[in-house]
């Protein structure tokens, strides 16, 4: 019995693309068939794709629109908030310094009302 003889690497790929353009071949003849409906079958699909390409395209042009719109709100509501927060701190602060006052103010009336009575008893104690 003789050795199984394979055929050489460049005859295995020649034959491998001969293959590949017999399948080609076939392919083209069967795309380039001239049927009307075949024809108007394609031009609606594409027709198709090329409305629903556009579809989306609306949508995602809209969802922007939309986003950009939430978060223009978003920064209008933040900075509304911030000058709300401003105006309470600044009112807070102002209670704040009005209470100090009156501390202060209450401390001084404490003082003179204690200084007259040490001054009312040293009075007493010299007489």
């Amino acid at each position: 019995m003789g050795k199984f003889k394979d055929a050489p690497l460049g005859d295995r790929l020649g034959s491998a693309q001969a293959a590949r353009q017999a399948t080609l071949a076939r392919f083209q003849a069967r795309t380039t068939d001239p049927d009307p409906a075949l024809a108007a079958r394609r031009a609606a699909r594409q027709a198709v794709a090329a409305a629903r390409t556009t579809r989306l395209a609306e949508r995602e042009t809209e969802r922007a629109e939309r986003e950009a719109a939430r978060i223009a709100l978003e920064a209008e509501t933040e900075a509304e908030q911030a000058r709300l927060r401003e105006i309470a701190a600044a009112a807070e602060m102002e209670r704040a310094a009005e209470a100090a006052r009156e501390a202060e103010t209450r401390q001084a009336e404490q003082k003179a009302a204690r200084d007259a009575r040490y001054a009312a008893r040293k009075a007493r104690q010299r007489s």
